[in-house]
């Protein structure tokens, strides 16, 4: 494999060269632009990586996690058919100024770039995306393994082990996403001593929406998330076996209206009333195991009990679009390989932000073979983009 970096031309027109970008589809130049000037990190003049291109850079490099930095960039470059090597002076990109102009840029570009670009998808007509009229959402968090540096350690922590600690430091990723298409709307990063419940309460309030339906798992509950949650959003959260839920009234369907207390302050606390729906599954192994819904949804005519039940395990699907973060994306290479928390933070956004391109052109492609989004292969996908992006461009030819 060639370690070559290529040469930038002395002077060409970035916008001119992104317009047209696959990753630019989904982050149009305009918006770059105008997140660079809003973070004041926007180039004051041509350089070796101007800020604009570096932006797309780190998109791209989460796509080629198994080359060097340098080959990558040869990578996206290779076919400017408007390179003149021959005519050029002597700068060149190496892994140094890659890192250098990296570290410059810090990680609240992507971050920022990532709040304007991570949006629902589905329109109302796409299959599996909506229930009663509702966007169905679902909440999930993961872990990301780190590089084992003392700096990153120190910041994100790791997760300990029978015979001490693990083998890499860890981030905590939370995710909120649209389970009909896979597109992930809003993320939260931190270190792995964060909970998932602290990292929802930063994330819920800017990206829930009043048209959404959303689906989390037991661990995400508590009285004041689902309170100011439920305030914005329909909810279908599983909750733990130990909440008290008092039968209030028992409906048809066998679902019942109850109220949920604050525990650390339940004489002064205002009660919420909720609806609660039991159901047992029983396994191979014929173990049962007892799920308590809790739902904003009252009507059981118009949701039954039975269709909530059903509809709650598609919250595996969360499960299966981190999957598609974590191992879709990487092949057999490693997941983060920046050496700084800010990198591995700008690193993240730039993985989040590829994802949501490769989702975005799988509901696209879906859309115009009329199918269901889940019927495409997201590895496949992957393969396609990484072998096409170097041939029609990740930055297109300048004409």
């Amino acid at each position: 494999m060639s370690r070559h970096p290529h040469i930038f031309p002395e002077t060409f027109t970035m916008k001119e060269l992104l317009s047209t970008s696959i990753l630019a589809l989904v982050c149009p130049v305009e918006l770059v632009e105008e997140v660079l000037e809003k973070t004041g990190k926007n180039s004051k003049r041509e350089r070796l990586l101007p800020a604009i291109a570096l932006v797309y850079f780190i998109m791209a490099l989460t796509l080629w996690r198994e080359m060097p930095t340098e080959e990558v960039y040869r990578v996206i470059m290779e076919d400017l058919n408007y390179l003149d090597i021959s005519s050029v002076g002597a700068q060149k990109i190496c892994k140094a100024s890659i890192s250098q102009a990296r570290t410059k840029l810090g990680s609240d570009v992507m971050h920022l770039l990532a709040d304007e670009v991570l949006s629902p998808l589905a329109s109302p007509s796409q299959p599996g995306a909506w229930f009663n009229g509702l966007r169905v959402m679902a909440l999930d968090g993961t872990t990301l393994d780190l590089p084992d540096e003392n700096e990153i350690d120190k910041y994100f922590g790791r997760p300990s082990s029978r015979s001490g600690e693990s083998a890499f430091p860890q981030a905590r990723l939370l995710a909120l996403l649209e389970t009909g298409t896979h597109a992930i709307t809003g993320a939260e990063i931190g270190p792995y001593r964060t909970s998932e419940v602290k990292l929802a309460k930063r994330l819920l309030p800017d990206k829930l929406q009043s048209d959404m339906l959303v689906l989390a798992d037991r661990n995400f509950y508590s009285y004041h998330l689902w309170n100011t949650s439920s305030e914005i959003s329909n909810l279908l959260w599983r909750v733990k076996s130990n909440l008290i839920l008092p039968v209030d009234k028992r409906l048809s369907d066998g679902s019942y209206f109850s109220k949920v207390y604050d525990s650390r302050n339940k004489i002064n606390c205002v009660p919420i009333k909720v609806r609660v729906i039991e159901y047992t599954l029983i396994d191979s192994e014929d173990q049962n195991e007892i799920y308590r819904l809790l739902t904003t949804l009252f009507d059981h005519k118009i949701s039954p009990a039975e269709d909530l039940a059903s509809l709650y395990h598609e919250r595996w699907e969360a499960e299966s679009c981190l999957g598609e973060v974590k191992i879709g994306q990487k092949g057999f290479s490693t997941l983060i390989r920046s050496k700084t928390p800010e990198l591995i933070k700008q690193e993240i956004w730039g993985l989040l932000l590829t994802h949501f391109a490769i989702r975005s052109l799988m509901y696209k492609a879906s859309r115009k073979k009329k199918l269901d989004t889940d019927e495409l292969s997201f590895k496949n996908s992957v393969r396609i983009i990484k072998r096409k992006l170097p041939h029609i461009a990740a930055f297109p030819p300048f004409t």
